[in-house]
């Protein structure tokens, strides 16, 4: 699937979603505090999501977040993934999101995270209702928590643990990529 039929992909499961619910464009647009015009861009795939607008959507639309990787490509082995067979999310923001769990039916999911130079997960603080933690692969990942007064920068072989419904953001702030594998409940 190339980045085109991704983004239509993720339109497509978001729409559907947002009417399964009985949720107008402006309501759901309301919820997640954007405006109707970029949701309704987001609904056509003319625009992609940042993770921040994306979780939103999910927590408004009571959903976790990984159900927009739940078109699943061929596995040669129901229990394993190899690269070709991984579900890809491009965000916003210079994030791009790799499914590594072969399902996301089980008790957790496992997300490789890519983020380019200057990659932020968008201007507003997540709050997703799923316990989350990172180790981070390689580069520098910036996270900021509220209730703390400074963000904390992770390298290589740092890890973290944020409870459900923390409210955080997170950055990668150099000049070289960064990779997060997150690990969700």
């Amino acid at each position: 699937m190339n980045l085109q039929e991704e983004v239509e992909s993720l339109a497509i499961l978001i729409r559907d979603l947002r009417k399964h619910k009985n949720l107008t464009l402006g309501e759901l647009a309301k919820k997640i505090d954007r405006s109707v015009g970029f949701l309704s861009q987001v609904e056509r795939g003319i625009s992609r999501p940042t993770v921040a607008d994306l979780t939103a959507i999910s927590e408004c639309l009571g959903v976790p977040t990984t159900y927009f990787y739940a078109l699943d490509r061929p596995r040669t082995t129901p229990w394993v993934t190899r690269p070709g067979e991984r579900r890809t999310l491009h965000y916003a923001g210079g994030i791009t999101d790799v499914l590594a769990s072969p399902t996301i039916a089980g008790g957790f999911s496992m997300l490789e995270s890519h983020l380019e130079p200057g990659a932020t997960s968008g201007d507003g603080h997540l709050n997703d209702s799923s316990e989350q933690g990172g180790f981070v692969l390689e580069g520098q990942l910036t996270l900021w928590l509220e209730g703390n007064e400074a963000p904390v920068t992770l390298g290589p072989n740092d890890s973290f643990q944020l409870p459900a419904h923390a409210q955080f953001r997170y950055a990668n702030l150099t000049d070289t990529p960064t990779r997060v594998l997150w690990v969700f409940n």
